[in-house]
C-alpha cells in the first residue's frame, strides 16, 4: 500500500512528517528530517514518495530533488555527530537530530509525526506512527530527504577515508566495510561504542567463516576460534559467526 494523505488531513494544521536514518551504521553521523506540506501534496509530487527503504538510489535522488524543487514542501534537516553518539547513545542521538530537524522548518508545526514508536522532546504536539514511512506521505518524504542526504555526506567522507567503502555501504557493517576496518585501523567517525567496532579496537574481529583465512593471513598471523559470549555474538546477524584474535602487535 502506498502512503497516503490520511493522518495529516485528519489533524489539521501545519503537520510535519519526521524521520531518521543512520541508527545502524557503524560509522557517520545520524541524519533526521522534517517535512511539511502547507498546502498538501501535489499529485505528480505524491507519486514519487515512498518509504525510502523500497526506492532504488536513483528513485531516491529524484524524489528528494523534485521535493526540494516543488515549492510545496518546507524541509528541516537536523544531525548528531559521532561524538554525540557515543555520548549520549545512539536512541538519544537520533531523538536529537529529529529535534534539531523540526527546528530548522521556517516556523513550528502544530503535530509531528514521528516514524517509530519513541517521541523526541518537541514544542509541539507529537504522534508516533509504528511504520509511518509507509504509511504517511509527510513521513515517507523525511524518510527520503534524510537517506539521501545521509548518503551523500558518507559519499563525501569516502574522498577523505577512501579504504571502508561508504560510498556504497554508508557505513554500515557489512563482512568488507569490518575487514577494511580490521586491515587499515578506525577513523575518527567510527562508533566506538558500536559492539562491532570495539571488537576491533579490542583486538578481536567477528567475521563470517570464508572470510577469516584471508584476514588472519592479511594481519600476519593470529587464532581463528569460535565465538565467545563476550566477543562471539556482537549483534550484527552477518558478522556473529567466528571470532579472529589478532596477534598483539596488530591490535
Amino acid at each position: 500500500m502506498a502512503p497516503h494523505y490520511k493522518l495529516e488531513r485528519a489533524a489539521g494544521g501545519r503537520v510535519a512528517g519526521l524521520d531518521e536514518v543512520g541508527r545502524g551504521p557503524l560509522a557517520g553521523p545520524v541524519i533526521a528530517a522534517a517535512v511539511v506540506f502547507p498546502n498538501g501534496v501535489p499529485r505528480k509530487l505524491a507519486k514519487l514518495l515512498d518509504d525510502s527503504k523500497k526506492l532504488t538510489p536513483e528513485r531516491r535522488l529524484a524524489a528528494s530533488m523534485a521535493l526540494y524543487a516543488s515549492g510545496a514542501a518546507e524541509i528541516g534537516v537536523g544531525a548528531a555527530s559521532v561524538a554525540e553518539i557515543e555520548r549520549i547513545n545512539i536512541l538519544h542521538a537520533s531523538l536529537l537530530a529529529m529535534r534539531r530537524a523540526v527546528m530548522r522548518l521556517p516556523s513550528l508545526p502544530d503535530l509531528a509525526l514521528v516514524d517509530g514508536n519513541r517521541p523526541p522532546n518537541l514544542p509541539c504536539a507529537v504522534q508516533c506512527v509504528i511504520g509511518g514511512d509507509a504509511l504517511s506521505l509527510s513521513i515517507a518524504a523525511a524518510s527520503i530527504v534524510a537517506k539521501v542526504a545521509r548518503d551523500r555526506l558518507m559519499t563525501r567522507l569516502a574522498v577523505r577515508f577512501p579504504h571502508y567503502g561508504w560510498e556504497t555501504n554508508a557505513g554500515y557493517g557489512t563482512p568488507a566495510h569490518c575487514q577494511a576496518m580490521a586491515a587499515s585501523g578506525i577513523s575518527p567517525h567510527h562508533r566506538r561504542g558500536f559492539a562491532p567496532v570495539r571488537a576491533i579496537l579490542q583486538g578481536t574481529i567477528v567475521l563470517p567463516p570464508e572470510m577469516a583465512s584471508d584476514i588472519v593471513a592479511d594481519m600476519g598471523g593470529g587464532t581463528v576460534a569460535e565465538p565467545s559470549d563476550e566477543a562471539g555474538h556482537l549483534g550484527v546477524p552477518e558478522l556473529s559467526e567466528l571470532s579472529i584474535v589478532l596477534p598483539t602487535a596488530a591490535a
